[in-house]
């Protein structure tokens, strides 16, 4: 556990800052309705498709946000950053538009889709290292890395540009649409959407109810709020490689905890599940992380009947070699197949007479 002797609280100002500053790079992403989700919870759902940005995250607001913000000195010195891909994405977007040189610290688990996409964004200003197995792993080897290069560090989260980039989401959702919203679902890995977001719905929406997703094998920001201190878990599961961190962050906790009204764990199946759902019926392609809001629908499926609910869909970087494990996750979820372990002798006819 850690004490924390340090608060931020994002202004305003300084979130529509940042939303001047990237009107140049992003799309004010969609917030539409769901016939599928609104029929099925009787109630008025509305994705904000931040899957449709063009690195297909959000996290490009925060990463162009901060590295655009920063000194001719700065940039000239090249920077660094650590990420389980989406982050990386923006990073290196925001590398090739501004000429920067960038090093991005990956996992060594990364899909293959999130590799290519940072190579394809970053161009020859990016330098890509895969190292650790985790995006923890990769993140204290991106620090080391840093000073021993006396390089900016870009922190996926735990920063107040990279918060106040991610907050301008929030913006536009009150932008968007005249019906008060009732409930807001986000997704939560390192923090950074939820503390931005969160904040100005707090100070413009005071009345929505902020209910955060976080996956059940990752729940790092769930066991800080629960013990009311920062906790660092001493392992994780990366299947969500989106929002998979052993600790959130400092500021991003704080925030949060005077923010978010509930914090749910999500299993894995179910999250496979909305997966395959959103792309059969929807024609929507969403990575794990991605369908963490939608997915935490049903845990208050009660509570939402009649209401206005928006959900952030954070992300669509989905590697199609996984299906087969997002589809059998989901089976098994569903308890549309079992799987029953068994032992046989090493003897003679004794496989064939199990299999008859």
């Amino acid at each position: 556990m850690e004490t924390l002797s340090k608060t931020y609280f994002p202004e305003l100002k300084d979130i529509e800052k940042a939303a001047n500053r990237l009107k140049s790079v992003i799309a004010n992403s969609p917030l539409t309705q769901n016939m599928t989700y609104s029929k099925k919870y009787k109630a008025n759902v509305l994705l904000k498709r931040e899957d449709l940005q063009n690195v297909r995250s959000y996290k490009i607001r925060g990463a162009y946000n901060k590295i655009t913000s920063l000194s001719i000195n700065k940039k000239t010195k090249g920077i660094v950053c650590a990420s389980a891909g989406n982050h990386a994405q923006g990073v290196a977007f925001s590398c090739n538009e501004e000429k920067i040189k960038g090093t991005i610290f990956m996992p060594t688990t990364t899909p293959q889709q999130k590799i290519d996409k940072v190579k394809w964004f970053g161009g020859n200003h990016v330098i890509l290292i895969l190292f650790g197995d985790t995006f923890d792993d990769a993140k204290k080897e991106a620090i080391k890395f840093s000073k021993d290069n006396n390089c900016t560090f870009i922190h996926p989260f735990d920063d107040p540009l990279i918060i106040e980039g991610q907050g301008t989401i929030g913006l536009e959702i009150l932008n968007q649409t005249n019906q008060h919203i009732d409930y807001l679902f986000l997704p939560v890995g390192g923090g950074g959407l939820a503390a931005g977001v969160s904040e100005v719905f707090k100070k413009l929406s005071p009345e929505t109810k902020i209910i955060g997703a976080e996956p059940e094998g990752a729940p790092s920001m769930h066991k800080s709020l629960k013990y009311n201190s920062l906790i660092s878990l001493d392992k994780i599961n990366p299947f969500v490689d989106g929002a998979a961190v052993k600790k959130v962050g400092n500021l991003n906790f704080e925030i949060c905890k005077k923010n978010l009204d509930d914090m749910l764990l999500v299993k894995e199946g179910a999250l496979c599940s909305e997966i395959l759902e959103l792309y059969n019926k929807d024609a929507i392609v969403v990575e794990p992380a991605g369908a963490l809001s939608i997915s935490a629908l049903d845990q208050y499926k009660n509570e939402i009947i009649g209401k206005n609910v928006v959900c952030i869909v954070s992300g669509s970087n989905n590697d199609i070699t996984r299906m087969e494990e997002i589809k059998e996750k989901a089976l098994l979820h569903n308890g549309l197949k079992a799987l029953l372990p068994c032992q046989i002798p090493s003897k003679i006819w004794c496989l064939k007479r199990f299999c008859r």
